[in-house]
């Protein structure tokens, strides 16, 4: 009798540890799948929120304004879409990265294995990780505020130190720019200093300005 109990009390401590495990990895799964619906839900409302012109202290006015500008109003869904879909993969990434590092934590845990030489091992690989891909983080860093703050989008006409064109693609890493003189040009967004948008502003093209009048010289008196 006791060389049995002997004998059951590891499998008893291991199905105990696996069940903690599956206990762990279920709450997981059901906190990605509410999280993942809930980004799905707000990407969704972005994707088919109202612009400014269908507010109500405009809506009297918008049919007129669409019916005028039909591809601005062609550019801004796409644009809203596009920043939409940006803002859904970065944040579904961030959710999927999150809940699989906790989970696998718990899962250590439940099986009793020290987790702080790995903890220790993780923060020295980040920060070995973090100096050599600083610039990629800065590219992505850049890429996120850009689109978040919306300084540019897609249609938008730019002008940086490099290039002046028309943004086809805007992306976490870089950006995509069809120059004046046809060339395609690709923009690591975190080398983006200064960068100046046509397409919001009141621009104004100099070469299009009518020319001063010319004054005639004074005749001098015979």
């Amino acid at each position: 009798m006791q060389a049995t109990q002997v004998l059951g009390t590891p499998n008893d401590g291991f199905w105990e540890n696996l069940a903690e495990a599956g206990v762990a990895l279920a709450i997981a799964l059901v906190a990605w799948l509410v999280l993942h619906y809930f980004i799905r839900l707000v990407v969704k409302r972005a994707k088919s929120d109202r612009t400014a012109l269908d507010h109500f202290s405009l809506r009297w006015a918008a049919p007129v304004l669409r019916n005028l500008d039909p591809v601005m109003r062609v550019l801004d869904d796409e644009r809203r879409v596009q920043r939409a879909r940006t803002i859904g993969s970065l944040l579904n990434s961030v959710l999927t990265t999150v809940v699989a590092v906790v989970t696998g934590f718990y899962v250590l845990l439940a099986f009793n294995v020290d987790i702080t030489p790995l903890l220790t091992s993780v923060g020295v690989l980040g920060i070995a990780i973090g100096f050599g891909c600083q610039q990629l983080i800065r590219d992505f860093l850049a890429g996120i505020f850009i689109t978040l703050e919306d300084q540019y989008g897609i249609g938008d006409v730019i002008q940086t130190s490099e290039v002046i064109g028309t943004v086809q693609y805007l992306g976490l890493r870089i950006t995509r720019v069809m120059a004046e003189d046809g060339t395609l040009w690709y923009l690591r967004n975190g080398e983006i200093l200064r960068l100046g948008n046509r397409s919001k502003g009141n621009y104004q093209d100099p070469a299009a300005q009518p020319a001063p009048a010319a004054t005639e010289p004074n005749e001098s008196a015979e």
